[in-house]
This record gives C-alpha cells, structure tokens and sequence, in this order.
C-alpha cells in the first residue's frame, strides 16, 4: 500500500475521535458508543474507508501497543491504600467471576449457539474480561460510589490479564494437547512472568522518580518507555503475560507515593483517549455482518445469559458479607461490557484457526462482535439511569482538612453513601484517612490544582475543617469565585468566634465549636431530658427527606407507621418551619428532619421519598 493510505487513514481515524468527543460531549454518552459505530460504518462492511485487514501482523501489535497504555492507566488510578475493604471483594469476583462466568459462558454457547465444546470453552475464556478499556471511560462518566467505581476498575484491569491467560491456555489445548504437568507450568509462567515484570517495572520506576531530578516531560516520556518495555519483555518471555505484567505496574505505581503522579495522570488521560479511539475503531471496523448472521438470535441469547444470569450470580456471591448494599451490587451486576481484548484475541485465534483448518474461528468473532456490541451500547447508554433509578448516585463532597473533625465528618459521609475527598497537607492525617478508606489528596488546598485533583469540578459541597480560620476563609473564597459555587454549598468551620463575622459577611454558613459546644452543655445543664438526643451515639443519623410518596401526603405524623427507633424533630414548609408533632398533616414539597439509630432514619427517608 501507498504510504499515503496510511496517512488517510489516520487523518480518518484522528477526525472520526474528535466527532465522537463532540458527541459524547452533547448528548452525555460514553464516547465508546459513537466509536463503535463509527467503525462499523467505516469498515469495510458499508463505507470501506477503514481496512484494519491492510496491516496485517501489525494490527496485533497495534493492539498490544494501546491495550498496554490503557492498562497501565486502568492501574495507575488505582491506589490499594485507599480501597482496602473491596480488595476482598476484588479478589474473590476475579477469581469465583472468571470460573462462573467461564462455566455459564461455555454451558451456554455449547447448548444454545450449537458451537463445538473447543469453540465454547474459548469464548467462554475470552468473556471473562470485563476489561478497562470500556469500563475505566465508562465509570469516570457515571457518578457511584467510590468503592464501587474502584472495585469495577479494579476488576477490569486484573480480569482482562486473566482473561488473556485463560483464553490462551484453552487455545493451547485445542492446537495442541498439554499434559497435567504442561498445562501447570503453562499457567505458573503466564502468571509468574507477569508479576515478576510488573513488580520490578514499578519498583524500578519508583526509584527513577525517587532519586532524579527530572522535568515533567521527561517523567511522561520514561513511564510510556517504561509501559511499553514491561509489554514487550513479559510477552517475548511468556506469550500473554503482557496485559498481567503493565497492570501490575500500574497498580504498584498508582499505590505508591511518587513525585509527578497527578502530572503522569493528565498525560496517559490524554494518551488514553487517542489509543482507546484507534483500537475501537480498527476492531469495529473488523466486524462483518455474515460473522453476525451466521450466529443469528441465538448468539442474542447467549449475551442475556452472560449479562442476567452468569454476571449477577459471581457479583452476589463474590460481595457476598461486604460492606455493598443490594443496589450496589445490582449496579455492577449491570456494568459488565467487553472490550477491545477478546475482539483482538478472537480475531487473532480465528486467523489461526483457519490457517489450520479447523472451523469454528468465524462463529468465534461473530459471537464476540455480537457481545461487545450488546454490552457496550446496553451498559454505555443505560449505565447513568440505572443507577439514578437503583439510587446509588451520591454526592461529590470535598472535606479540607484531615484533623479529628475531618476525619470524624468524612466517615460519616462515607457512611451514608456520599463520595468524599479529603484535602490534607498532613501525611500523618493522610495515611489515619486511608486507614479508614477515605480518599485522600496530600497537598496544599490553598493551590487551586490541588483542589483539581482532588475533584472540585464535580464537587456538590466544600467543606473547610481546618484548625486555621485564614485558611478556611480562602477556601470558601476560591471556591466561590474560581469555581462558581453559590452559598448554600459552602460551610466552614471557624475556630476563633471573633472572625465568625467575616465568613458571614462573605454569605459563607459557618459555625464555631466553641460556640455550638457552649449552647449543647447549657441545654444539658438543669434540662437533662431536654437534651438526650445527644446521647442517641455514634451510630445516629439525622436526615433531611423531601416529601413525594403520595402514601404519605394528606396524613398527618401520628397515621404514619414509623420505626421506634426514630423520631420526627421538624418540618419546612416553605419558609415556615414548626415541631413535628402527632398533628401536623404532610404535604407535597414538605421538607422532614428526621433522626434514628441504625438505619432507621434512612427508612424513614426512603418511605417519605418513594
């Protein structure tokens, strides 16, 4: 082929990214639809601009190239300090997820799709990777919980490598039969290989950027050199351990305290992107439509028994005694897309497949053609209202300051399901916070790209805690006019009641200690019953709850069958707000205080809102 080609091409596939950017930008869907789309209409099946076919042996390496980089990055976002009560959790839906869904896959491709058990088994190995390449874009574009965005992540990154080595192993075993002993050692060297490169790509990495003086170009241009050498190295000493080796080095360096992380982040995003847009592309643009006939409605129903029965059941099993509620775990039984590896690998074994004779490598693309493109459009476009409707979209809160009241509010944030970010020059505060599991940022909150990074575009609330009112006030006061928060999502501690009047002057909702510790004890003294909520303990909760259940509009507070355990303090009505008394009749829009131990008060929200 001209070289020109070769430069239409990637004009092509630079032009088709940024079309696909815009539009996932206007209509809020993950770029990876438009994407898929894009290079099926490209592809040889209708436009025939795109030919992935033309480049040969160097589409494998294209592929290993990008898939690299995008695990690396998958890992690099992970930090084990701050998740460490899902890595159970990880670890078991890595393990029990890829022998389920390995088992229901094959079950189901065997007897409903009518493949040979070989072909089974293959397909069954290649769609146990949910994989970061989807799931990474996907779960930054849809606002969950943290441990539940970090366990899909973490998911991803490590099941895509078991996946690859599960795929291959079976592959071996169809061209040529391993003994008991082979098909250990087979495994052992996969899995050995690629921790030992990974570990040692991290630990050399952490020791470059430890001991140098480096720019932050420099560090970018050392870590892709870095990625792409654990790759190659891993794959020229143990075919498929590549994938296994870069996400262990992402990991390691993402748990790590290293100099320039946040600058490497902004980098491999970038980088991501236009990787993750070529693969997407090119494997769509692999696609063709006789692969899909050939499999027809039952391959259809092989997808909905991976995606609602073999997905939820190693959720649910591999969650099972954690810390996720049942809507949770619904949600990532939901988020379970394939990507670009199994369409890669696929097409690669189908080549090889043929080139032996042996049939079954078309009816293997077309039926994981037909599930990543069902996961991917299913999860992509419905991911967002999903877990609006099963409600585990919290709000963004960003706490500055990791002191004994930080510490104290952002594990009851934590608690009641919010997402919250601590900010904390403190290491020693850091490293209590992530004792805890709270997400930390270690830096200066005065610098606004410390406030970036630790998210506070997407912030619904700042809350300053700090023991420095000065500092306090410049929070509230950059938030304010650098990042167009208003005053109702501002709150500040103030230490000193004399500068209570300065945050007040500014319309910032502050309170001082001193002064809300003053009135509690002066209720307490003489009034000893006046005062007991205080004494409710550690595990109470006070909500506020919009009225909108038409069950309980039009009856009043005593006709409502509340748990014991909670109490009704006060109703908004408006500006008017009185005691909730046994009379008070509800009415639409009626905003309720409620407070109760456990989760009774939670109920009591719940039962208002339904």
């Amino acid at each position: 082929m001209d070289s020109i080609y070769f430069l239409q091409v990637a004009l092509a596939v630079l032009l088709m990214t940024i079309i696909a950017h815009l539009l996932s930008m206007r209509f809020r869907i993950p770029i990876l639809i438009f994407l898929l789309i894009e290079g099926i209409i490209a592809g040889p099946e209708i436009l025939n601009i795109l030919d992935p076919t033309i480049l040969g042996e160097g589409l494998t390496a294209i592929v290993g190239l990008c898939v690299s980089v995008i695990v690396f990055d998958g890992g690099l976002h992970i930090d084990l300090r701050s998740i460490r009560s899902i890595q159970k959790s990880v670890l078991r839906l890595v393990i029990f997820g890829v022998v389920i869904t390995f088992i229901l896959a094959t079950t189901a491709s065997y007897y409903i799709a009518g493949m040979s058990l070989n072909i089974a088994a293959l397909f069954g190995a290649l769609v146990t990777a949910t994989g970061p390449t989807v799931i990474t874009p996907l779960v930054r574009n849809v606002n969950v919980p943290h441990k539940v965005s970090k366990i899909l992540e973490l998911e991803g990154v490590l099941n895509d490598a078991a996946s690859v080595i599960l795929a291959a192993l079976i592959f071996e075993l169809i061209v040529s039969p391993l003994s008991g002993l082979e098909l250990v050692g087979f495994f052992i060297q996969r899995v050995g290989m690629g921790l030992l490169f990974g570990l040692a790509s991290g630990f050399l990495l952490r020791k470059i950027l430890g001991k140098m003086l480096l720019t932050e170009q420099t560090v970018r241009f050392i870590t892709f050199t870095m990625v792409i050498a654990t790759f190659v190295i891993a794959e020229s000493f143990a075919n498929e351990s590549g994938i296994l080796a870069v996400a262990i080095f992402g990991i390691m360096v993402g748990s790590s305290k290293v100099p320039y992380k946040s600058a490497l982040k902004e980098f491999k995003a970038d980088l991501v992107l236009m990787m993750l847009s070529l693969i997407f592309l090119l494997l769509a643009a692999l696609l063709r439509f006789d692969y899909i006939i050939q499999i027809g409605l039952v391959g259809v129903a092989v997808v909905m028994v991976l995606i609602f029965v073999a997905r939820p059941i190693s959720v649910f099993l591999s969650t099972r005694g954690t810390s996720f509620n049942r809507n949770e775990k619904l949600f990532v039984s939901f988020v379970g897309p394939r990507g670009v590896v199994p369409a890669s690998i696929a097409t690669y074994f189908a080549v090889k497949l043929n080139s032996m004779g042996m049939i079954g490598g078309d009816a293997l693309v077309g039926l994981i053609f037909i599930t990543i493109i069902i996961t991917v459009l299913m999860t992509g476009s419905l991911a967002n209202r999903v877990a609006k409707f099963l409600g585990v979209i919290p709000m963004e809160i960003l706490v500055v300051g990791g002191g004994e009241v930080g510490k104290i509010l952002a594990e009851r944030f934590e608690k009641r399901g919010e997402n919250v970010v601590v900010v904390d020059p403190s290491e020693e505060n850091c490293q209590k916070l992530m004792k805890s599991d709270i997400r930390v940022v270690h830096g200066d909150a005065e610098d606004i790209n410390v406030l970036k990074e630790a998210g506070i575009d997407n912030a619904k609330y700042v809350v300053a805690t700090t023991d420095k009112d000065n500092t306090n006030l410049l929070i509230c006061q950059i938030a304010k006019t650098k990042f167009n928060f208003d005053k109702d999502q501002i709150v500040a501690r103030v230490n000193n009641i004399e500068n209570l009047h300065a945050f007040w002057d500014l319309e910032i909702r502050a309170m001082s200690p001193a002064m809300t510790t003053a009135l509690v004890l002066d209720n307490m003294v003489g009034r000893p019953h006046m005062f007991s909520m205080c004494e409710v303990g550690e595990g109470a909760d006070i909500i506020e709850a919009h009225v909108s259940n038409p069950k309980v509009v039009g009856k009043a507070i005593s006709e409502l069958n509340l748990p014991e355990s909670s109490l009704l303090l006060m109703v908004r009505r408006g500006e008017e707000s009185f005691i909730a008394n046994g009379n008070v009749v509800l009415e639409y829009d009626d905003i309720v205080t409620v407070i109760g131990e456990d989760d009774s008060a939670q109920k009591v929200a719940d039962l208002f809102e339904s």
